[in-house]
């Protein structure tokens, strides 16, 4: 897409859809909404719970915290891989990078992936002392070793960030995806390894969307960012995301279907903690549609496409709440089968 006349001061900087806006203001902002996101793993669980007679694992406020920030720091690194690929598609010149969030976002995972590990450790309860903890055991069962490979992926994905080639650090990061998607779908369940799978596309192209969005928000808040090719990298990011959110509907209602059978569905989404949560989820992924059309329409038909962003942040921001969302979903008990 082209910009539009006039978009510059003659002989002056490009303007940037972020130019004038405080950065100050903007970090408090971020700051506030991820307080914000935090605040649903935390507080979820005594809502979602009551009246359902079911009753909740040891910690599952702790993790769903822990589960969150995990999915979070997938995202990150994930995403700005995806659009520095995406923009080797660009002709001409290749937009100013934003700084990599990368070794930030690993650090964060090996946190959190630790702190998930421990709970496997003692047997899947809170640990309250390093006494409690039985490393060793991690690796006598599946969760215990699929936890230690998240850990390691997280450290490895950290060493490669900060490598000469970062570049390396997706396969460590598609090691962790795998062993969540593995973790999720235990060998007891029908089927596992269908299961497995969906959640291993969900969870990416979940990934590929979150993190590709905010990475190409902050590359076009650069003030000295380039135009023209700004406006062509948001365009190209929104035709692979229609195609993401494509695939991350279909599995997520198929891998739905698994655990709920279709007559029940209705009736668990309002007398289940797990159901309630993923009506949520659902409720907040419709609203990022939403988001979605309205920038994409901007793009297109708007004189100034890059007005496109302003729906887009809107965007970003509900997309982390579904990814905290996400975190308390597998926290609480599996649905029920009912026959």
């Amino acid at each position: 897409m082209r910009p539009t006349d006039g978009a510059s001061g003659e002989g002056g900087p490009a303007r940037t859809p972020d130019s004038g806006r405080p950065a100050t203001a903007r970090a408090v902002a971020v700051l506030v909404l991820v307080a914000l996101a935090a605040l649903i793993p935390l507080l979820g669980p005594s809502v979602t719970l009551d009246g359902t007679g079911e009753a909740a694992a040891p910690g599952v406020d702790g993790i769903g915290l822990l589960r969150a920030l995990l999915f979070g720091a997938l995202c990150v690194p994930v995403g700005e891989l995806f659009v520095r690929r995406l923009a080797d598609r660009l002709p001409g010149a290749r937009p100013e990078w934003a700084r990599s969030w990368g070794p930030y976002a690993a650090g964060v995972g090996f946190v959190a992936a630790l702190g998930l590990a421990s709970v496997v450790a003692t047997g899947n309860l809170v640990p309250h002392s390093l006494a409690a903890i039985d490393v060793g055991g991690l690796y006598a069962s599946r969760d215990g070793k699929l936890a230690l490979l998240e850990v390691n992926g997280f450290a490895a994905a950290g060493l490669c960030a900060l490598s000469a080639r970062p570049a390396t650090q997706i396969w460590p990061l598609a090691a962790v995806a795998v062993a969540e998607a593995l973790r999720a779908h235990p060998a007891p369940e029908l089927d596992p390894l269908t299961g497995s799978a969906l959640t291993f596309v969900h969870l990416t192209c979940a990934a590929l969307w979150v993190g590709g969005l905010l990475y190409v928000l902050r590359t076009l808040s650069l003030r000295g960012a380039a135009r023209e090719a700004g406006v062509a990298l948001l365009g190209l990011y929104a035709r692979v995301a229609a195609v993401l959110l494509a695939l991350i509907t279909a599995t997520g209602i198929w891998s739905t279907l698994r655990r709920m059978p279709p007559a029940t569905v209705l009736d668990q989404l309002g007398s289940t903690a797990y159901g309630r949560t993923l009506l949520a989820k659902v409720i907040l992924v419709a609203a990022v549609a939403v988001l979605a059309l309205w920038a994409r329409l901007r793009l297109r038909r708007a004189a100034d496409p890059l007005t496109a962003c302003s729906p887009a942040r809107a965007e970003v921001v509900a997309l982390g709440l579904v990814v905290a969302v996400s975190g308390l979903l597998t926290a609480l008990p599996v649905p029920i089968r009912w026959t």
